[in-house]
């Protein structure tokens, strides 16, 4: 479990280092005084917790946490601030917690250790996840069931209400609905980048930039082309990384 501490006031990230070092698990990695060198840090690292003052110099730490929002693979936001007039607002864009300066001992522990619960359950459900990455679909070809491996699905296609199944060796159907499949398969490795497509993220050779600022797919071993949708193509970035 780890985390980073965004706070100008040297005495505030001493009071807290003190609080996590004696009360909880969660490692501190770094901590910062100028939120944009943070923003510059989380652009190459993952934390799972982010402890964040508001009143801070260059960026102010609501709209820091505004921009963290946004990222595909979001960190928890702990507002850690003297200020009460922000936390409606902090809610509203699903802070984890809002603490109030000076610290009240036995508030900052019950949050704390509600971090590391929640952490704890998001490392099982992924792990419960990526099991299930490992099993099969059962799937129709005219009137036979055939069971495939997961990781033999190149992307999935709507079709009505019944998705198609492009694999290497040949078009399956499952009969949901596309949306039905994409809460099925492991995010891990499918992502949704259209409203009638999902992709497999492994099976990618080639991304081909497309009018108005979408993308198409080339995949491994077959012809078939993926788009990649403008309402899409956000996630699609930070997730393969494109700048």
């Amino acid at each position: 479990m780890n985390s980073i501490i965004v706070d100008d006031e040297f005495p505030s990230r001493e009071e807290l280092k003190y609080f996590m070092k004696n009360f909880s698990k969660i490692e501190i990695v770094k901590e910062f005084e100028d939120p944009m060198e943070a923003l510059n840090f989380l652009q190459e690292n993952y934390v799972e917790v982010i402890f964040l003052d508001i009143n801070m110099p260059n960026l102010n730490g609501m709209n820091f946490a505004k921009i963290i929002s946004k990222f595909s693979k979001k960190p928890k936001i702990v507002f850690i601030t003297a200020y009460d007039n922000y936390a409606v607002e902090a809610f509203s864009i699903k802070a984890f917690d809002y603490i109030l300066k000076p610290y009240s001992e036995n508030r900052i522990i019950d949050t704390l250790k509600r971090l590391e619960s929640d952490i704890i359950l998001n490392k099982t459900e992924e792990k419960a996840e990526n099991i299930y990455c490992s099993q099969k679909i059962t799937l129709w070809q005219g009137d036979k069931m055939y069971v495939i491996s997961l990781d033999e699905i190149y992307y999935c296609e709507a079709c009505e209400r019944e998705t198609k199944i492009f694999t290497r060796n040949g078009v399956y159907i499952a009969r949901h609905k596309i949306s039905e499949l994409e809460k099925k398969l492991p995010k891990k490795n499918f992502l949704r980048t259209h409203r009638s497509y999902i992709v497999n993220l492994d099976k990618i050779k080639e991304i081909v930039p497309w009018f108005n600022n979408t993308y198409n797919l080339k995949l491994q071993h077959i012809d078939d082309i993926v788009p990649v949708s403008r309402n899409n193509i956000k996630t699609f970035k930070e997730i393969m990384d494109i700048k």
